[in-house]
């Protein structure tokens, strides 16, 4: 609760009490009891305010819904869906960009991180422009770090751009803020198996990260979809560092701070 809302709570109460008017009037030993327990009705009342106020802060931060998308670079290819809600999962499969927007405008989350790219490189002006520019900020610093990804021009991954980019352009203009994540990085940064590791030893990575409702069901593509979310769990609470800048660049754990 800002501080001018706490003051306007302690001046109605002073104004309602009705005790300003009464003490002016009184002895002065009954004036001293009197001002007193005001004081001390009102120092309660301020506490009672401030107390359930800052417990509703708390309890938005730990449950902040957050989507992780693992997106698949056709409809008609499954994607990972993620929604992370405080450090509990659930996970599905979806297809279209019609069932995920249908499912994002249901859930309302804080952030949407996705899984692809999200923006082209400089100075290139559409995917299929035939162009010896490939690398974005984001992606040199990936290589300089040794951490393994495709770039954004290679074969499936152009269909995959051009649908990340859209998706993020509909769901941007829908009042939601979008992220950019890649699950098999931040995987390397969190010290944990990517899912060509197998799913099993994934999934055990992921909830000794501390996250719950895992199942032993789940496939590599919602597994990526956690590891999403979690990224941008990290990313509201500001445990994070970002490849490039954030409008166009990848978001990452930081190093040894989970």
């Amino acid at each position: 609760m800002k501080p001018r809302i706490i003051m306007l709570a302690f001046n109605t109460l002073v104004t309602k009490s009705g005790h300003k008017g009464l003490i002016m009037y009184a002895p002065t030993s009954f004036r001293k009891e009197a001002r007193e327990k005001t004081m001390t009705r009102i120092l309660f009342s301020f506490l009672f305010i401030a107390t359930d106020s800052f417990m509703i802060l708390l309890d938005n931060k730990n449950f902040m819904k957050i989507i992780g998308l693992d997106l698949a670079g056709v409809e008609k290819r499954p994607t990972g869906f993620c929604i992370m809600d405080g450090m509990n999962v659930k996970t599905f499969i979806l297809y279209s960009d019609d069932e995920i927007l249908h499912e994002v405008e249901h859930v309302k989350p804080e952030v949407i991180a996705i899984d692809a790219p999200l923006t082209l490189p400089k100075g290139r002006k559409s995917i299929e422009e035939r162009t010896n520019i490939h690398l974005r900020e984001c992606d040199r610093l990936l290589l300089k770090r040794g951490i393994k990804f495709f770039p954004i021009t290679l074969g499936p991954m152009r269909l995959l751009t051009k649908r990340g980019i859209r998706l993020k352009k509909i769901l941007k203009k829908k009042g939601f803020r979008v992220i950019e994540v890649y699950p098999g990085g931040a995987q390397d940064v969190l010290g944990i198996p990517r899912k060509q590791k197998g799913t099993e030893k994934l999934r055990k990575s992921l909830e000794s990260l501390g996250i719950e409702g895992l199942k032993e069901t789940m496939n590599d593509h919602e597994l990526d979809a956690v590891t999403c979310a979690f990224v941008g769990k990290l990313f509201l609470e500001g445990r994070y560092e970002v490849l490039g800048s954030v409008d166009d660049g990848i978001v990452m754990p930081l190093i040894n701070k989970r």
